[in-house]
């Protein structure tokens, strides 16, 4: 009787936590999210560590397993601006961009002259999840930047030489914290060569600045040499160790709102500065995630050793 009493009280618990992290996911305004972004939401209800001031390095274990949240969520039922399941990849022999509005997935563009045209962006994200999350909050539209998973490599020849059209054409990389993610970079610009590719992030000192939570896998052999998991050199000795045991950090760990905004600014570079907290932003298009604004317009703070006038796994 007892252990039935603790599992309804935790249960109770869970199901309060849920219901808080589905009014935080979505603001605000009506945003868009992933399950697991709703689940990285209620850890951080359950264990703010965002509260943790910023200067003190943490990326804290999840609290709750991933199969407690899926029985709370089944409990709390339908949730306002989550997104569907990604429906199974089907083949295509010319991956297009992710432009549809109503079924939100990759879809080639209605007019073939598009193709014509100079293409100044483009974001590959490594998550299909993550990238169906930016185009139902309409990035695409907003930063006038076709989005892509990286599942969709190559891209379309036409793609690419839309792109070598445009002086300074950049692609973008959104990756997760982990060896994988951080390869990816290297990946694209294979898939793309003659073509600046700037990686957002993240990266470890993104993960510990930001308080991410870190789930643990199992432990990593880092190459020392060239190959599809060579690090960045511009990687620190805590940051190689951090991903050498076995840590690693999703995009989808960071909150909605902040994801969508940081997106944004990145890849539409900067703009005039106004007068609000938000000024420092300007600054992200190169820095990624390491950045935030202080209580001062126009001023920025960095995390990290490193200045913020480079991001650290660009190179």
């Amino acid at each position: 009787m007892t252990a039935r009493v603790a599992a309804s009280i935790g249960d109770r618990l869970l199901d309060r936590a849920l219901a808080t992290a589905v009014a935080r996911a979505g603001a605000p305004g009506r945003i868009r999210f992933t399950e697991r972004q709703l689940y990285y939401e209620m850890c951080r209800v359950l264990r703010p560590s965002h509260a943790v001031p910023r200067r003190l390095p943490l990326t804290p274990a999840p609290p709750v397993r991933y199969e407690r949240f899926e029985e709370a969520l089944r409990r709390h039922g339908a949730v306002p601006g989550l997104l569907a399941p990604a429906p199974a990849p089907a083949p295509a022999s010319a991956p297009a961009p992710a432009s549809d509005h109503a079924s939100r997935e990759p879809t080639a563009p209605s007019a073939p002259d598009l193709y014509d045209y100079g293409l100044p962006r483009l974001l590959i994200c490594q998550s299909r999840q993550v990238a169906r999350m930016l185009l139902a909050n309409d990035v695409h539209l907003e930063a006038a930047c076709p989005v892509f998973a990286a599942d969709d490599l190559p891209l379309d020849p036409r793609l690419v030489a839309g792109l070598g059209r445009v002086d300074g054409a950049t692609v973008h990389v959104l990756h997760d914290a982990s060896v994988d993610g951080i390869a990816l970079t290297g990946r694209v610009r294979d898939a793309v060569p003659g073509v600046r590719v700037s990686s957002m992030g993240l990266v470890p000192r993104h993960a510990t600045a930001l308080h991410l939570i870190s789930p643990r896998g199992p432990a990593q052999v880092l190459a020392q040499g060239p190959g599809p998991l060579t690090l960045p050199a511009a990687l620190g000795p805590r940051e190689r160790d951090w991903l050498a045991d076995g840590r690693f950090a999703e995009v989808e760990s960071v909150s909605p709102a902040r994801l969508l905004r940081t997106v944004l600014r990145l890849v539409r570079g900067p703009r005039t500065p106004g007068h609000s907290v938000w000024t420092g932003l300007r600054e992200l298009r190169t820095a990624g995630f390491m950045t935030w604004p202080t209580n001062r317009p126009g001023d920025t703070r960095t995390q990290g050793d490193q200045p913020a006038t480079r991001n650290p796994v660009q190179g």
